[in-house]
């Protein structure tokens, strides 16, 4: 039977921002009125995480106008995945929706998520089912990556689902449970479970700006995901250590019947050079996936905040000193 929902409720929309100057007036004159077809009680949380440019002072100009957009305004650029932590944080809807400034992910399916959610599901995603507004280099990647990460974790993730959804205030109240500080959400929206359902969209091209996602980027995105919510690269090299053992001890018995059948004859200088640095390497690549978890236990032992607020403009308390709430 699905949960009963209230009659009266709250909607937050937590919103990241990252230079996005150009597309601030864009996103609120296309999203606000959708809003008030859902519901005249929303809250739209905007996290600055560490813009250089005027994104703080036109989202302090926008609170004057429509004091239900609020202002979370982070001490430093601390990324996507945390400045969407600090956000939800500070939401306190029964229903919260995140989503991207760029207008990528459509605001028109929220009225749909919020059907969805008053049927009694408690997450409702959005899988990008056309990508072609992409570049052909990040649909090719993002397909190798959602295919090797679902056969790598442990935890089924729908392909092409991003971070656009709707979720319960519960769902909310059990990922603050998580305290990871390297965080890949995607992951840990599909690692909580609860009752789910998808909703399938056309990305868009961006409203306006530039992607601020570069290759490199992307690229230690999906490392994170990947070393996040799999132990298989390190359980990996196991088993190319047995592979391995295995085909040395078949060589060592094929020089031994070699040696006693045909003789001993000089060994080739570049067959042994190439046999060192092939090892060699395979060690280091081990090394190399051993100390990206070692480097992961290191930052959470050491217990810092996931993020510092400098200020919050719109909220009930009004504080500039910072800190995790």
């Amino acid at each position: 039977m699905p949960d009963s929902r209230p009659g009266q409720f709250l909607l937050s929309v937590v919103v990241p921002m990252y230079n996005e100057e150009s597309g601030i007036g864009i996103f609120f004159d296309t999203i606000e009125p959708i809003l008030e077809q859902v519901t005249s009680n929303y809250e739209i949380i905007c996290v600055n995480d560490g813009s250089a440019d005027s994104t703080v002072e036109l989202l302090k100009q926008n609170h004057l106008r429509n004091p239900r957009i609020r202002l979370i305004n982070l001490s430093r650029n601390f990324g996507k995945e945390l400045a969407t932590t600090a956000g939800l944080d500070h939401a306190s809807g029964d229903a919260i929706v995140l989503i991207d400034a760029d207008l990528q992910d459509p605001p028109e399916l929220i009225p749909d998520m919020v059907d969805r959610w008053m049927d009694g599901y408690d997450m409702v995603g959005a899988i990008r089912s056309d990508r072609s507004s992409d570049s052909f280099g990040k649909r090719v990647s993002a397909n190798l990556f959602y295919r090797i990460i679902g056969k790598l974790s442990e935890t089924p993730l729908p392909a092409n689902a991003g971070d656009f959804r709707l979720m319960d205030k519960r769902v909310v109240a059990a990922l603050k449970r998580l305290p990871e500080r390297t965080r890949f959400m995607k992951g840990l929206f599909a690692w909580l479970g609860f009752r789910q359902t998808m909703l399938y969209f056309s990305r868009q091209p961006r409203a306006a700006g530039s992607s601020k996602w570069a290759f490199w980027k992307l690229w230690n995105f999906a490392l994170e995901g990947i070393f996040s919510f799999s132990t298989f690269p390190l359980r990996i090299w196991t088993y190319m250590g047995m592979i391995t053992a295995f085909f040395a001890m078949c060589y060592m018995f094929f020089l031994i019947f070699r040696t006693l059948i045909i003789g001993v004859d000089v060994p080739g200088y570049a067959s042994v050079l190439v046999t060192i640095l092939f090892f060699s390497g395979l060690n280091m690549v081990g090394l190399g996936i051993i100390g990206e978890y070692l480097g992961r236990v290191f930052i959470e032992v050491k217990q810092r905040p996931l993020y510092l607020v400098q200020e919050r403009v719109g909220f009930d308390e009004e504080k500039s000193d910072g800190g995790q709430p």
